[in-house]
């Protein structure tokens, strides 16, 4: 099911991926000024198609090319034929069919092979231009789309929630507090999150996650330099293990925070 809502002149699609009754994962695409950003995963074909059918877009952008943003790109250049732009590290995995692990087609579908055109420091829509801010960590492609006029930030997956407490073992923390730093250089308040949706104070909101990070980089080295070991640390800022550590087979696991929070470490020294 898809439920459509509009905040701030952009249309939100917003779909959630259930098993048994049981969300895995949420998601959403956002329509705003003729340009689709994120196209939603595969597994939601059947609910989201027949909304992309009547809707009017003359291009897509991607904030990364990870599947649950992606996997429908596709289905729309075949049959809505308009330019997709990712940015340039991502071109090449558009052009793989599937190269993901088997837990997430598993959760967001087998997304096919299609060809991305490379985004610049700006992407222009039908009456305005859009600033793309490189913003690594979660994936080596991952951008952020700002609306300067209207300060209106599409943030991809930078931000998902305050207190981050799993990671992928390709992911890095110290990078993603970087890409933060970048993002709150420049003046903006709403933000459109690919899963949390619509934040209306998203530069408060993302400054606490900023706070959140940089507290625990400094916990995580605190204990690091006390002799304490990956696991040790692990153990004691993250107790708990969540059902998507065993799911994705350790591919998802807090261990990677402290893990990328110590080679960040290691790399300074």
């Amino acid at each position: 099911m898809i439920q459509v809502f509009n905040k701030e002149d952009v249309m939100c699609l917003k779909g959630d991926i259930k098993s048994s009754g049981i969300i895995l994962g949420t998601v959403y695409s956002f329509l705003v000024d003729g340009m689709l950003i994120d196209t939603g995963p595969q597994r939601l074909e059947t609910n989201l198609i027949p909304y992309y059918e009547k809707l009017s877009f003359e291009l897509v952008a991607l904030t990364h090319s990870h599947e649950d943003h992606s996997g429908l790109a596709p289905w729309i250049q075949k049959y809505k034929n308009v330019p997709i732009f990712v940015h340039p590290n991502g071109i090449s995995i558009c052009a793989e069919p599937c190269p993901y692990p088997k837990y997430r087609q598993i959760t967001w579908g087998v997304r096919s092979e299609f060809n991305a055109l490379p985004l610049k420091e700006v992407i222009q829509s039908r009456s305005q231009e859009w600033k793309v801010i490189y913003t690594p960590g979660h994936a080596d492609d991952h951008v952020a789309l700002l609306d300067v006029e209207r300060g209106r930030l599409f943030s991809g997956d930078l931000f998902v929630t305050k207190k981050t407490k799993v990671i992928m073992e390709s992911e890095s923390i110290p990078v993603i507090i970087d890409s933060i730093r970048r993002l709150l250089t420049y003046d903006f308040q709403a933000l459109f999150c690919s899963h949390a949706g619509y934040i209306q104070n998203g530069k408060s909101m993302m400054k606490q996650k900023l706070d959140y990070l940089e507290n625990l980089s400094g916990e995580v080295g605190h204990l690091y330099k006390e002799g304490h070991s990956i696991e040790e640390i692990d153990q004691k800022i993250f107790p708990k293990k969540y059902p998507i550590v065993a799911f994705s087979e350790g591919q998802w696991d807090s261990r990677h925070i402290v893990s990328s929070i110590v080679s960040g470490i290691s790399n300074v020294i």
